[in-house]
């Protein structure tokens, strides 16, 4: 059965890939990017497929909530969210993903803005599509975080995809029982993107090509995957012939390291 999607980002490397995977799995998208021009050629790519482009800039409180009204109004309801869309170190100097941003690049405005993208924004989309899903009793939340290494090297992006990745367990435990599922998808390594800048020192032939991203989000879509919340998934190790094998899910986050946490006894 067709369902129809709200993908952000779509315009770029992985987000082509996501679209691409997506309208041959038979689902209708709603492609939201803020690049005009990478917008029309997405639509070129899919003549005569159920597929709408959306304008919009996910900055802003009033660009998320825009993004999910249009895309309800061209698809007649939003079944799936995919946020994809983020803003990388690469926007602060073409070399930054090689030679790390210092404290002293990071000033409020750019963390507010990587926050504000990476962060606020799906928690922002889901909100305003929730009820469309909760309705149909049927949902899709896919979230484009990162590696735990990313996390703990680069700033101020491995903050905002940590905090993405600790909302998408949240939001997975609360919306558990309702249909409404919710997984990280991730590629797995540098790959090769417009997202990752020219000044970047790893080889581009040894990155990982967007298009692993396509089959697994395929199969979250998908009814085969209904059972299937709370888990990330590493795209670069997925094998569609054992598509919840331990090699390349897991749970989201790093749950064991709750055991670290100390509670008070009763009465304290």
């Amino acid at each position: 059965m067709g369902r129809n999607v709200l993908i952000t980002g779509a315009a770029g490397g992985i987000g082509q890939a996501m679209v691409a995977a997506t309208l041959a799995a038979g689902h209708a998208v709603a492609a939201l990017d803020r690049d005009e021009a990478g917008l029309a050629a997405l639509a070129s790519a899919h003549p005569g497929t159920a597929l709408h482009t959306i304008r919009g800039d996910l900055a802003t409180e009033h660009g998320c909530l825009a993004a999910v009204t249009e895309a309800a109004v061209r698809l007649g309801r939003v079944d799936a969210v995919v946020n994809n869309a983020g803003i990388g170190v690469s926007s602060l100097r073409p070399d930054a993903e090689t030679i790390l941003p210092s404290i002293e690049e990071l000033d409020a405005a750019t963390w507010d803005r990587f926050f504000a993208i990476n962060v606020r924004a799906p928690m922002l989309l889901l909100r305003a599509a929730l009820p469309m899903m909760r309705a149909g009793g049927w949902g899709r939340v896919v979230n484009n975080t990162t590696s735990f290494r990313t996390m703990l090297r680069v700033m101020p992006y491995g903050a905002t995809k940590a905090a993405l990745e600790a909302a998408s367990a949240v939001w997975a435990t609360e919306l558990a029982g309702t249909g409404v599922t919710v997984n990280v998808l991730i590629p797995g390594g540098p790959t090769d993107t417009p997202f990752i800048g020219a000044g970047a020192t790893w080889p581009r032939e040894q990155m990982l090509r967007p298009a692993v991203m396509g089959p697994p989000l395929a199969w979250l879509l998908s009814d085969a995957a209904a059972g299937v919340t709370g888990q990330r998934i590493t795209a670069g190790r997925w094998d569609a012939a054992a598509p919840e094998a331990a090699a390349a899910m897991r749970a989201i986050g790093w749950p064991e390291l709750g055991a670290d946490a100390v509670w008070l006894s009763a009465g304290r």
